[in-house]
């Protein structure tokens, strides 16, 4: 039993690096992090940045295994802080904290999405340099397609429920 329990640490411990890396990986290769210095004029920041991503980044890994530890509303509305407006405080106070976390998670994403929209211009590069000149709308098509029937599977069997 405790041999299962380790193999599965050491297992989802390794699954959790190999995914942080291929984040990771993307965002330093889209070039994210410095683009965001470049344009805010902030370049002597950037190790400030990275290392707010990758605290982020274990924020939420935290959250995501040990979700009892997010639930600070249900702790503050339990000690009735506020007395009997404590359900009303805490509506405004989470009604704000989700719309500023929308917004800069919306900015977020929109700046990786322009940023991986300008590294599909190298794509016709590349082609070219490896001698693939036909086929390149079959090849995204198929990804686009494998994308598709990945998530379709996903859904229509409920794998987000068990994990997997």
């Amino acid at each position: 039993m405790i041999w299962q329990q380790a193999l599965m640490s050491v297992l989802g411990f390794g699954a959790g690096i190999l995914v942080s890396a291929g984040v990771f990986t993307v965002l330093l290769a889209v070039g994210l992090v410095p683009r965001f210095a470049g344009r805010t004029n902030t370049g002597n920041k950037i190790f400030l940045y990275e290392e707010m991503i990758v605290l982020g980044t274990l924020a939420g890994d935290f959250l995501s295994v040990f979700p009892k530890y997010g639930q600070i509303g249900a702790w503050v509305r339990q000690q009735l802080l506020l007395g009997a407006h404590t359900v009303t405080v805490w509506k405004w106070i989470a009604g704000l904290a989700v719309s500023l976390f929308g917004l800069f998670a919306g900015i977020f994403v929109g700046c990786l999405a322009l940023a991986i929209a300008e590294m599909l211009d190298s794509i016709p590069i590349l082609t070219r340099r490896i001698g693939f000149r036909h086929g390149l709308g079959f090849l995204v098509l198929g990804l686009a397609l494998g994308k598709l029937l990945g998530s379709l599977i996903y859904f229509a069997f409920h794998l987000y429920e068990t994990g997997l």
